[in-house]
């Protein structure tokens, strides 16, 4: 699979390096939400940057990480949209709610980071 997962304290950062097939979206989410239980993450953080497009299965599929994540205690968020993408999905009208987003790593973990002490 063309993802790179890291963990990091409490958290796992999952950074997509190429274009995945269904599949491989499949695999990635089970992957991340079976190391939620395993390792009592609070939170995910997915990075999109290498994406050139986030299509209607891609999106359902982070959404679906984002619910099953926080029904089991962790945050989602997913960081480095590409502003073209951002523009398609919006024109497309792909519905993320309830995924949280950041620009970046750093804005990411600093609300997670954030979330855990109640700020």
């Amino acid at each position: 699979m063309a993802v790179a997962v890291i963990r990091r304290g409490d958290t796992v950062l999952a950074s997509i390096q190429s274009d995945l097939s269904d599949g491989e979206v499949l695999a990635l989410r089970a992957e991340l939400l079976e190391r939620v239980g395993r390792h009592r993450l609070r939170g995910i953080v997915i990075d999109v940057a290498a994406l050139d497009v986030i299509d209607s299965f891609t999106a359902r599929a982070l959404r679906d990480i984002a619910i099953s994540a926080r029904l089991r205690g962790a945050e989602t968020i997913v960081v480095s949209i590409q502003p073209e993408v951002a523009i398609a999905m919006v024109h497309f009208r792909l519905d993320l709610h309830p995924l949280r987003t950041a620009l970046d790593l750093d804005e990411a973990l600093d609300r997670l980071e954030g979330s855990a002490t109640g700020g």
